[in-house]
């Protein structure tokens, strides 16, 4: 059963990131690729700052509300992260009401993109359209409302697959489609009978992984969530932690000062059994000092730094 839940999961898959590879067509504004780095680094205090003025040039344009809820989103990450089994991960969320806010840029993002499909049916807007769903469901699903994560994330699925249709150059959409494939394929028996009678679409890992690779390879706004969630699928369902770390390690290379991608090497490092490597990430990740993270997320970091050094002395 708990298998079938990251099928939720998928919606992780559609989140932002910068472009490090082939471009497809899509037209982004010109500070798009500073307001993912200062998220991707952690600064979201710095990308807010920008995500307000890109909002304010183009009101009509459902990638500025994207852009904030992807920012908004790892400030809940990081409220939410547990460790457990040997690896981090936002398991569950407490339903707050800050909550609201993060819905309503979803919701305006996938009403802005479907304004404009009416208009004119475009790869650009059905992939904003299918991460506005994307974003949605994967806080639905770690607040535990599967069936409305479920719903909205085949909605998704629906969009990124017509994205490729209208437009195969479109790599991005690869990050939703590959992330649901791959999960779909681990489900366990019972939760295959389950997603059949949901009326969810099927998938298959090795196809999934596949697409992942080519998203991380041409997308213009997914590769770091693609190697993020492809680490960590390998890390969890597949136990390949070697492959996982080399997936990962450009990532923790690119963006230093993020915790969150460092408690994940770290963990990986764990298993592999490299005690001081695994360490030494830990401890870069409770390096920030004020400079990057808010109070609360800072705190976080510190409460799952300790985790992480405790199992590993255990061992």
């Amino acid at each position: 059963m708990a298998r079938f839940l990251w099928i939720a999961l998928f919606l992780v898959l559609a989140s932002l990131a910068p472009a490090c590879a082939a471009p497809g067509n899509l037209s982004l504004p010109a500070n798009t690729q500073a307001i993912l780095d200062h998220i991707y680094s952690g600064r979201r205090d710095l990308a807010r700052e920008e995500i307000r003025r890109l909002q304010q040039q183009s009101p009509e344009n459902p990638l500025g509300y994207l852009l904030e809820a992807e920012n908004e989103w790892w400030k809940i990450w990081c409220s939410s992260a547990d460790f457990k089994y040997g690896m981090t991960s936002a398991r569950h969320h407490d339903k707050s009401p800050a909550d609201a806010h993060y819905f309503e840029l979803t919701s305006k993002a996938y009403s802005l993109a479907e304004t404009s499909l009416r208009q004119h049916d475009t790869g650009e807007m059905r992939l904003y359209a299918g991460m506005a769903d994307a974003l949605a469901s994967r806080l639905y699903s770690i607040r535990g409302e599967y069936r409305a994560a479920a719903r909205v994330g085949v909605r998704a699925r629906e969009n990124f697959l017509k994205t490729l249709q209208l437009d195969p150059s479109l790599a991005d959409a690869d990050t939703g489609l590959g992330l649901y494939n791959y999960y779909v394929d681990t489900l366990s028996t019972l939760a295959r009978m389950m997603r059949f009678f949901m009326g969810i679409p099927g998938g298959s890992k090795q196809e999934g992984i596949q697409q992942l690779e080519r998203a991380i390879r041409e997308g213009q706004l997914t590769p770091p969530l693609a190697r993020f969630y492809l680490a960590l699928s390998l890390h969890s369902y597949d136990q390949k932690y070697e492959q996982a770390l080399q997936v990962l390690n450009p990532l923790v290379e690119k963006y230093p000062t993020n915790p969150i991608f460092r408690l994940a090497q770290g963990d990986l490092y764990a298993k592999l059994r490299r005690t001081e490597q695994a360490e030494a990430s830990y401890r870069a990740a409770a390096a920030d000092e004020g400079q990057v993270l808010d109070a609360d997320c800072r705190a976080r970091v510190a409460y799952l730094v300790q985790q992480s050094l405790a199992a590993l002395n255990a061992h």
